[in-house]
């Protein structure tokens, strides 16, 4: 008998320590460009970027940081937070982002689950850091001086303390692929956020996978316009990738007004770009109203011709899928979660699509998209059975694979979470088509049950959001005695258009739905709330006109 065969490939770990050295060597002279907050532009190559992250690394081994202790970091996009991304697992550390927009309570009780030890702190939130500061206590504040204002005496200097480290002599320490570098909590509209652990094996095979040309499509010509918070799921990964392929960044720091992208996009004109919808929706409706003669704006902005555009967080309305390519630019939607690193489908064009009409395209690209490689994916029905892929049958999306989270931080398994054999338990119902597209049809909780029928809050307002005086729309249940629940739609029109509720229901019969499927009340609104990721927050709605029924 022959002996048993043994694998000849050696056993390196997958390390971002990889990338980082990758981007010093092979990208020295690439650059990295960061909007200060008087809106001027500052310059790194990758090899400026290359000693700063080491020499952070080695600063902050020098303050005693221990492998596995936390960072958190309180910032805007920017070369800095990009050094913290590599720089604090360099070190042995994780990276805790915190989200900005979070409440000063949400913060503090955040940063005290994760126990974190230091924090870098962009010098404009200290007002938001002293309004959680006697929550919990951080051994050390690190400031970086975004504004150029001198750091407070009472904080550590970040410029200084990387002035005060050699990058040449910073030795990485010795480590496993498994070693958590990041951690993300969830947004926590249902209950107290949770944190999710990234490991150097489970981030390099994400941005392996993202980078596909299918996907990201990241090249090393590329110029990156990350709109996407750094806060927010890692902005989706893509400073993992972007530092992986050495592609120009342009970071647009607080400045993330549409009139303020533009801009910056005349400046540095991108060839991707990522954001959420209603950071797009804002920003398409601007540049097409500078577009006007009488606009004061006429004339001032051109989109970047050719230009590819990420679009995740929520569902992306058609509308605006048809609005961009009207000027040469495709919207690439994706799903995900904080769990699931979060790249898990992307809606990108699959050759059985070549043929297709323009209508087919504009529907496939409003949907969720295909599972990406590494990724499984099942549809889990109510009575407990995988669902098949027929493009009719629903249920609860479950996800597994090696960059998806089997648990969080310091929190017990839940049943509720992560079924008996496994698997993510999404909370997100939709259906799988035969060409293993997924069409997302709601929240398990937004979910309106009408008369003992589903209605999908989704579908109806991205139907909504195609009417010509829509802006945004949202579409929540409410109790009604004889049916059990109603559909209620929350419009908000765009600027200067009218519409009442009367003008809804031709259009929305025109887009396929039943009579009885349609919303049996309007509310005219001047904004949907939003949660701190960007995602409509319904339950707000739900409390606003609880006492109008």
């Amino acid at each position: 008998m022959p002996a048993p065969m043994k694998s000849t490939m050696m056993p390196v770990p997958l390390s971002l320590n990889h990338l980082l050295e990758r981007a010093g060597t092979l990208f020295a002279s690439n650059e990295i460009v960061s909007r200060l907050p008087d809106k001027s532009l500052k310059r790194h190559s990758f090899g400026d970027y290359y000693r700063r992250t080491r020499a952070l690394s080695g600063a902050l081994q020098g303050l005693g940081l221990q492998k596995g202790e936390r960072v958190a970091t309180l910032c805007w996009n920017h070369h800095a937070h990009l050094e913290c991304y590599f720089g604090i697992p360099a070190a042995g550390g994780v990276m805790h982002t915190l989200n900005l927009r979070l409440s000063p309570d949400e913060l503090g009780w955040i940063a005290n689950d994760a126990q974190d030890r230091f924090l870098v702190i962009d010098d404009l939130l200290l007002p938001l850091y002293r309004r959680f500061a006697h929550l919990y206590k951080f051994e050390k504040v690190i400031v970086f001086p975004f504004s150029g204002a001198p750091v407070p005496a009472e904080f550590t200097d970040y410029e200084a303390l990387l002035a005060s480290a050699d990058p040449d002599a910073f030795q990485y320490p010795p480590h496993d692929e498994n070693d958590p570098v990041a951690m993300c909590y969830t947004s926590g509209t249902t209950g107290r956020p949770k944190g999710v652990v990234y490991s150097h094996r489970s981030t390099v095979l994400h941005t392996l996978v993202a980078s596909l040309g299918d996907f990201w499509g990241l090249r090393g010509t590329d110029v990156v316009l990350p709109v996407t918070p750094m806060f927010h799921a890692n902005s989706w990964g893509m400073p993992y990738g972007a530092v992986m392929m050495g592609v120009k960044l342009v970071f647009p720091g607080p400045h993330l007004h549409p009139d303020d992208l533009l801009d910056l996009m005349q400046l540095e004109p991108p060839t991707l770009s990522l954001g959420v919808p209603t950071i797009w929706m804002s920003l398409i409706q601007t540049f097409d109203a500078a577009q006007s003669p009488d606009s004061p704006n006429h004339g001032r902005w051109k989109l970047p011709k050719g230009m590819r555009s990420l679009v995740g967080g929520a569902a992306v309305p058609e509308a605006l899928i048809r609005a961009f390519d009207q000027h040469g630019i495709w919207i690439l939607q994706g799903w995900g979660m904080t769990e699931t690193s979060p790249v898990a489908t992307v809606s990108y064009p699959k050759a059985e699509l070549r043929n297709a009409s323009m209508d087919e395209r504009y529907r496939r690209a409003a949907m969720a998209g295909v599972p990406v490689p590494l990724v499984d994916l099942r549809v889990w029905g109510d009575d407990g059975t995988e669902q098949p892929w027929d493009g009719q049958s629903v249920g609860e999306v479950q996800v597994r694979g090696p960059f998806i989270t089997g648990s969080y931080h310091q929190v017990a398994v839940d049943p509720e979470k992560f079924s008996a054999d496994g698997w993510l338990r999404t909370g997100d119902v939709a259906s799988v088509d035969a060409m293993g597209f997924v069409k997302i049809t709601d929240r398990t909780k937004d979910l309106i049950k009408s008369g003992g029928e589903w209605i999908s809050s989704v579908d109806l307002e991205n139907a909504l959001m195609a009417h010509p005086a829509v802006a945004e729309a949202a579409v929540i249940a409410m109790p009604d005695e004889k049916w059990g629940e109603r559909p209620l739609a929350c419009v908000v029109l765009k600027p200067g258009r009218g519409a009442t509720a009367a003008d809804f229901g031709p259009h929305l019969l025109g887009h396929g739905f039943a009579k009885w499927q349609l919303p049996e009340r309007y509310e005219f609104i001047d904004a949907v709330p939003r949660t701190s990721t960007g995602k409509f927050w319904k339950m707000k709605l739900r409390e606003r006109f609880a006492s109008k029924t």
